[in-house]
């Protein structure tokens, strides 16, 4: 847990710093006023497809469950398409994507709170509503 807590800080320090925790920053970039924030995430990008490609090569499983690495690959479905259309609408109402939400607290935003709040009725909502069909769990099963 140690190692989840520093990527924590790690990653909230560098969207404080690069000023990506504010919603006026992120309402600029969906704007199309302001691209840092693409140079923000291209960057963070890079440096995440370099650990996911040598962290396997370095580890034979992760630190924190044990578990082999392997890939998780979702196909592009109406789920996939219905969800990311309603998180590009939540976005651009609130300003602020999740893990920046989190963040925005740290630089002193607390009105980001009726955001984070809002995200996890949301979250529920969904949970409440999956858990009615009959195709799908509402939590995917662990390998437990």
């Amino acid at each position: 847990m140690p190692l989840v807590l520093v990527g924590g800080l790690v990653f909230g320090f560098g969207l404080g710093f690069s000023h990506m925790a504010r919603p006026e920053v992120v309402i600029d970039f969906l704007t199309f006023e302001d691209f840092g924030l693409l140079f923000v995430m291209f960057g963070g990008s890079i440096v995440a497809g370099i650990a996911f490609w040598t962290v396997p090569k370095l580890f034979e499983s992760a630190p924190l469950t044990g578990r082999p690495y392997g890939r998780r690959l979702k196909s592009f479905d109406r789920n996939v398409l219905i969800g990311g259309s309603v998180f590009g609408v939540g976005w651009g109402l609130s300003g602020i994507c999740p893990g920046a939400a989190y963040a925005s607290l740290g630089v002193g935003n607390w009105p980001i709170l009726y955001a984070i709040g809002g995200m996890f009725i949301g979250a529920y909502a969904q949970g409440v509503w999956r858990s009615h069909d009959t195709d799908e769990p509402a939590v995917a099963p662990s390998d437990d």
